[in-house]
């Protein structure tokens, strides 16, 4: 039990029920809050510690504590500084470019299901470091169109405007890999290039039981630069991205 969320329910008059209906969430989502290491998502966290009269740390400390494995956090060390991002992918969308509904499903489908509500707070914590900083990093996607045909029709309506939105920012630039040009070395699976503040490129990459930092990005520029160089323009994945979305 967290007593700390117990007792500020209890000064400030509230309960489950008055809470949910305060957030908008079901009562058993909101009486989860009071259970020890059960935090709301990012994006009632908030409001419920206002409505509870206290700071976010006073109800739920461990809300700093780094939800993600641990054989990913060199990457996200490198990430949270990268002053430029090339990020391949050929099944599914790009972490960052993902919705919280989008990230749950995806992230629900794999080996993290047990823990799937720290992960896609993780994932969404991930986003808004990379890109609410001051000075956010020249972002660019490469997406096989192949990734945007897999997911639920509702879930994938919202995630194709967000994509849309997500592209239209400056500092963003997100290409579809159009599915008539035919075989090509993307195929061998995705990866990550990241520039440093120093100049240095790293290079990152999946697999079915975890991922790896590496600094032979060799190979990964030759292939970069293939995708790159058989996908749509900005103004044209755009366009596409708006014509799935109204089909969805």
């Amino acid at each position: 039990m967290n007593g700390a969320v117990k007792a500020a329910m209890a000064e400030t008059g509230h309960t489950a029920d008055s809470l949910a209906a305060e957030i908008g969430v079901d009562p058993k989502t909101a009486a989860k809050w009071a259970s020890h290491g059960r935090i709301p998502q990012t994006r009632h966290r908030a409001k419920v510690a206002q409505l509870l009269g206290k700071d976010v740390l006073e109800l739920w400390p461990d809300v700093m504590r780094r939800k993600e494995p641990a054989w990913f956090r060199p990457w996200t060390d490198i990430e949270r500084e990268a002053v430029g991002l090339r990020w391949y992918e050929s099944a599914v969308l790009p972490g960052l470019l993902q919705t919280e509904a989008y990230a749950r499903g995806v992230l629900a489908s794999g080996p993290l299901v047990a823990d799937v509500d720290d992960h896609v707070e993780s994932r969404l914590r991930r986003q808004a470091v990379v890109f609410d900083r001051p000075r956010p990093p020249l972002a660019i996607f490469v997406i096989d169109e192949a990734a945007l045909l897999r997911g639920h029709p509702d879930v994938m309506d919202a995630q194709l405007d967000h994509l849309v939105t997500m592209a239209q920012r400056p500092n963003v630039m997100v290409h579809v890999l159009p599915l008539r040009a035919g075989l090509h070395p993307g195929q061998a699976g995705p990866f990550i290039i990241a520039s440093t503040p120093d100049g240095e490129d790293v290079g990152y990459l999946d697999d079915q039981a975890a991922g790896r930092v590496t600094n032979d990005i060799a190979p990964l520029w030759a292939v970069w630069d293939t995708v790159r160089s058989v996908s749509l323009p900005r103004d044209q994945t755009i366009d596409l991205l708006r014509a799935r979305a109204w089909m969805t």
